[in-house]
């Protein structure tokens, strides 16, 4: 097992390198992930959308210098398709170009490992190393029960088994990082085997201090605006889908290409598309005005 202590020795260390990788953490999140990454357990990062879960797992990732490897969970999903499909299309070439020899062919030879493509969870466990790869299990909570008993014993053992080919078992355990938007409670059994931590939305400063990051060409006191903008949007109980950390860095990003160097309602009017994506809320924010979304004692370059 590769010592992992050098890369991530203590929280602020880990703090210091998120930041350097574009990923503002607070000292619990660090935390958080510090003991994911050294204890060898899933971690399951719970929140709502836009918050930051789904970039902590890849900027973690970046931190460890090594694959991250993501599962996007949906209703319906099964176990057979996070873990691994046949390779059809040459399957039946094989039977083909079998029978025009006129060779036989045994199922041994179709179910072998040149047939194999592995999907995310198998490409974790196989993953040789010698860092283990991050593997994101993104939404969990958009699985059915079936799929999360089917995961929480994969996570117990780190193993798979492949009825043709026999049970796999990893070299290096890979760092799981489960998100969830808490669209359901997901059963205790899985909870008890992560560590947890819940993210919420950072305060308007860290948006800001975000928004910088991510679109330097805007302003400081552009991006604390959009900040407190999306914030203001947020406190409305009537929208549909509330802005997240991503909305902010889309609309700093809206106003820049747009070569805007103020917010005001007129401003904030042409780029609202890049803050709210429900028709229903856009005619809402519209028809309640645009002003009270304008921080008036923002200064400005002028």
């Amino acid at each position: 097992m590769p010592d992992l202590d050098p890369l991530v020795p203590d929280v602020p260390a880990l703090r210091a390198r998120l930041d350097t990788v574009g990923y503002l953490a607070d000292d619990a999140l660090a935390t958080a992930l510090l003991l994911a990454v050294r204890m060898r357990q899933p971690i399951l990062l719970e929140g709502e959308p836009g918050v930051g879960k789904t970039e902590a797992a890849r900027a973690l990732a970046a931190v460890l210098d090594t694959p991250l490897i993501r599962l996007q969970c949906y209703e319906g999903l099964s176990s057979a398709e996070a873990l691994y499909e046949w390779n059809y299309p040459r399957q039946l070439l094989a039977i083909r170009l079998a029978e025009s020899r006129g060779e036989p062919l045994r199922d041994a030879d179709l179910f072998s490992e040149d047939y194999l493509l592995p999907r995310p969870l198998l490409a974790a466990i196989c993953h040789p190393g010698p860092r283990p790869a991050v593997l994101l299990i993104d939404e969990v909570d958009r699985a059915d029960d079936e799929f999360e008993a089917f995961l929480l014993e994969l996570l117990a053992d780190a193993a798979v088994t492949i009825p043709e080919l026999g049970t796999r078992t990893a070299a290096v355990p890979p760092v799981a990082v489960l998100t969830s938007n808490r669209t359901r409670d997901l059963h205790d059994a899985l909870k008890r085997r992560c560590l947890y931590h819940w993210i919420d939305y950072p305060d308007t400063a860290r948006v800001a201090a975000i928004i910088r990051r991510r679109v330097p060409e805007s302003a400081e006191w552009l991006a604390a605006r959009v900040a407190i903008g999306v914030a203001r949007l947020r406190a409305r109980q009537e929208l549909t889908k509330p802005p997240g950390i991503a909305e902010a860095i889309d609309w700093a990003g809206a106003l820049h290409t747009l070569g805007l160097s103020v917010l005001d309602a007129d401003a904030a009017d042409r780029t609202l598309g890049a803050v709210l994506k429900y028709a229903e809320d856009l005619e809402a924010v519209r028809r309640a005005g645009l002003a009270e979304l304008i921080d008036a004692e923002a200064g400005s370059d002028a």
